[in-house]
């Protein structure tokens, strides 16, 4: 039997509900309202606030928490995320807002980020005490390390430059570790697994790894070392080459 509902009426029922209620027990953000405490950003902030004069400010922690909102869910602007709070009474219930709590203005945050934040290593601190919070209580998982890196070209002058010597660095284990997950992702895919190292590779890493055991002799071997270009303006900075640049 077709069952059909009066969506006009509902909408306008009054029901006696709190937010707790509506947020499910294993949504995400239950999760990290459990295991971590942003008490400790009142002490962080605390002087940066007057104590004397000017108006009631924002919950500090409801200011850091809606960028945390912003990042964790991919949600692309400021502005966005403002409108996605005022209608998610999960991201209301993280931010200790009610229904009727008035959503902190866009613009909030890049303003007390300038006039309050900038200059400062506040955001750092607060990002390793919440790290190390994760830690304790064992969310973290370190066997794997994901790396994103962003080439930004150097202030330096690529004739001024002069060759070194540096010790070779085998990433043989991070190679295997990698190669064993992709040809997983390969077979899982109904693909043959990537070919093996020729026969010349293998001699050449077995001469490497006997190298290797050398070290710590007061003996130099040569082999251990690599010629490599090192600016004199910028030391830090690596030479990179993309297609024909």
């Amino acid at each position: 039997m077709i069952t059909k509902n009066n969506p006009e009426d509902k909408k306008k029922q009054i029901q006696m509900v709190s937010i707790d209620e509506l947020v499910p027990q294993d949504h995400l953000l239950r999760k990290i309202d459990k295991y971590i405490d942003f008490d400790f950003i009142y002490d962080l902030v605390e002087d940066r606030y007057s104590t004397e004069t000017g108006r009631p400010s924002i919950d500090p922690v409801t200011l850091i928490k809606i960028p945390i909102i912003q990042y964790m869910y991919g949600i692309k602007s400021m502005r966005q995320t403002i409108k996605e709070i005022e209608v998610n009474v999960a991201y209301r219930w993280f931010l200790g807002l009610d229904f009727y709590d008035k959503v902190p203005h866009f613009s909030t945050f890049g303003k007390n980020y300038k006039r309050r934040f900038e200059g400062t290593d506040l955001f750092e601190q607060i990002f390793q005490r919440i790290l190390l919070q994760c830690m304790k209580c064992d969310l973290i998982n370190t066997d794997v390390v994901f790396i994103d890196a962003t080439h930004v070209k150097a202030a330096a002058n690529r004739k001024k430059a002069k060759k070194i010597l540096v010790a070779k660095k085998s990433a043989r284990f991070y190679d295997e570790k990698l190669k064993e997950e992709i040809n997983a992702d390969r077979i899982a895919h109904g693909k043959a697994p990537l070919k093996e190292k020729s026969d010349k590779d293998n001699d050449s890493d077995k001469n490497d790894d006997d190298n290797d055991s050398t070290t710590g002799s007061s003996q130099i071997d040569m082999s251990q070392l690599k010629e490599q270009k090192q600016s004199t303006t910028d030391p830090e900075s690596g030479w990179f080459h993309k297609g024909e640049h």
